[in-house]
């Protein structure tokens, strides 16, 4: 039935885009492997695994028994992806370059590569699911809740995910890697990639270090108090605490009365979280304590709204949203929109809220769709 059905499989090396081909081959489709090479600039640093992901996915397709193909994305993922990417470190903001990535890349310029070889479908290792309602295509959610990827996935448009199959969603991701070592796939121990794909396992500041300048400037607290000095704006993000250099400040202490002496068994020390930048004044706000007021947002503004079908979601409603990924979903309602900016509020005031990352709506198990952060509302100090 489906033996005439060609189907290109996005294939990284790993074990997820190894068991995706797999699977699609013993359900009877003309599977093609297509690698995508999208980054270049260090390939032969120690942690660019390019070349290495390339010859597992040749030893995975070899295994299979189907074709594949390498092609190189480099030039349009540096003009779609990586100079939007820049462009936002050097606003202050943080993007999230996976989700642009998808959307630019391997649902753009590899769908597009992909019906030139005569596909049908592509499909890729997301974990994540896709049906059809009435005509329309809907982005869900995966079945294993700790892999779910429909976050990055979430601006893909109806033709997109009309041409889109996700074989994984319904599975877990223990089940993955006993299939692919049942049957002899060489990569099926393989260790997960994590963090951003250009940047790999390497320190992230060195690496942004190479491409935006540094611009050092004052460290304060949101009453003035100066604690230290940053190296740049761009080297920060909203919530962060590892990196600061600041040590921590004694908060309280208590005196022993029968012994009147000092005792130190009740001082603290507070760590230190980024909690806003003052980009006219070159200043980085920082606060003490997981829980200040400083770090927490009851609402916020986002631009450049994507919405699946394409219609907006009704005002009001109780939805769910995630302002990050691995983050519970947030009971929410988006209290106005225009045509490409809406406004949302929580339940639950919301940790470390930042400016260039997605807001991303659900209802229920369905993805609607998501925003650029603009700006949060912080609650009163």
């Amino acid at each position: 039935m489906n033996k005439n059905k060609r189907i290109v499989v996005g294939m990284s090396g790993g074990v997820d885009s190894s068991v995706t081909a797999l699977l699609l081959k013993q359900q009877g489709y003309d599977v093609i492997g297509l690698f995508m090479k999208n980054w270049e600039d260090d390939d032969n640093s120690e942690y660019c695994s390019s070349r290495q992901d390339l010859l597992d996915a040749v030893s995975v397709c070899d295994t299979i028994g189907i074709p594949i193909e390498a092609v190189n994305f480099a030039k349009e993922y540096k003009d779609r992806v990586f100079s939007a990417f820049l462009s936002e470190y050097q606003a202050g903001r943080t993007p999230n370059p996976d989700i642009l990535c998808n959307a630019e890349i391997k649902f753009k310029a590899f769908l597009d590569h992909a019906i030139a070889l005569g596909a049908d479908t592509i499909a890729t290792g997301h974990y994540a699911q896709v049906r059809e309602v009435d005509g329309l295509f809907q982005l869900l959610k995966a079945s294993d809740s700790s892999k779910d990827q429909s976050y990055f996935l979430h601006r893909l448009n109806q033709t997109q995910l009309s041409r889109a199959l996700f074989p994984l969603g319904k599975l877990l991701k223990s089940d993955i890697r006993k299939i692919a070592k049942q049957h002899g796939l060489s990569n099926h121990a393989k260790k997960d990639s994590t963090g951003i794909c250009f940047i790999g396992e390497r320190p992230f500041r060195e690496f942004l270090s190479g491409y935006l300048p540094t611009q050092p400037g004052e460290m304060r607290t949101p009453e003035g108090k100066l604690v230290g000095r940053h190296i740049g704006l761009s080297f920060y993000t909203l919530g962060q605490r590892q990196g600061l250099g600041i040590g921590g400040i004694k908060t309280s202490s208590t005196v022993n009365k029968k012994h009147d002496h000092q005792t130190d068994a009740l001082i603290q020390h507070e760590p230190w979280f980024v909690a806003a930048k003052d980009m006219a004044n070159n200043r980085l706000i920082v606060v003490q304590g997981h829980d200040h007021p400083a770090l927490l947002s009851p609402g916020l503004s986002a631009l450049n709204a994507h919405w699946i079908s394409g219609s907006a979601p009704e005002l009001n409603h109780l939805y769910a949203a995630k302002t990050r990924y691995r983050q519970a979903d947030a009971p929410c309602r988006i209290s106005s929109f225009t045509s490409d900016q809406c406004s949302v509020s929580f339940e639950h005031s919301q940790w470390a809220v930042t400016p260039g990352q997605s807001l991303v709506v659900y209802d229920g198990e369905v993805c609607l769709g998501g925003a650029i952060i603009e700006n949060s509302i912080s609650e009163p100090v």
